[in-house]
């Protein structure tokens, strides 16, 4: 009944400022942007007179990965709640990486927010394998995270 993971959103509040970031500091391809405004975006949104500018990013060719669909609502004030790792909703948007440190450092000089360090998890009792990742932050405080998968 349902297929494939079509795409990711996220709510921010300047969309040009999260385009930016996700394009230049994370690398992610700018696919363009669109506007949805009209009785069907009000009807999904649940709110009438409902703008939003919305704009699609990748980090793969491939069809089985999901662009990440940045929202920024147009003339409405967007509620900022700091993201929690702790609170139910979704946790945290993950991308592979060749080289986490690098990509840690990368991040680093550009004064991005970090949670950690790069970490090494070791899950190959439960029969998931080996890794490094590490937790940052975009503008709008929503928690990402960079994922290293180790050979065995």
């Amino acid at each position: 009944m349902i297929g494939q993971v079509y795409h990711v959103g996220l709510t921010v509040s300047d969309l040009d400022r999260s385009v930016a970031f996700y394009r230049d500091i994370l690398g992610l391809r700018y696919e363009g942007e669109l506007l949805m405004e009209g009785g069907e975006t009000e009807a999904m949104f649940q709110r009438g007179n409902c703008r939003a500018r919305v704009a699609y990013l990748n980090g793969s060719d491939q069809l089985n990965m999901p662009p990440v669909e940045l929202i920024q609502f147009v003339g409405d004030e967007v509620a900022h709640k700091a993201a929690d790792l702790f609170t139910t909703s979704i946790s945290e948007l993950c991308f592979y990486a060749d080289d986490v440190d690098a990509v840690y450092q990368k991040l680093m000089e550009q004064g991005v927010e970090c949670l950690s360090s790069p970490q090494e998890f070791d899950f190959r009792h439960d029969g998931f394998g080996r890794s490094r990742a590490f937790y940052f932050r975009d503008p709008d405080g929503i928690i990402l995270e960079i994922m290293q998968p180790l050979d065995d």
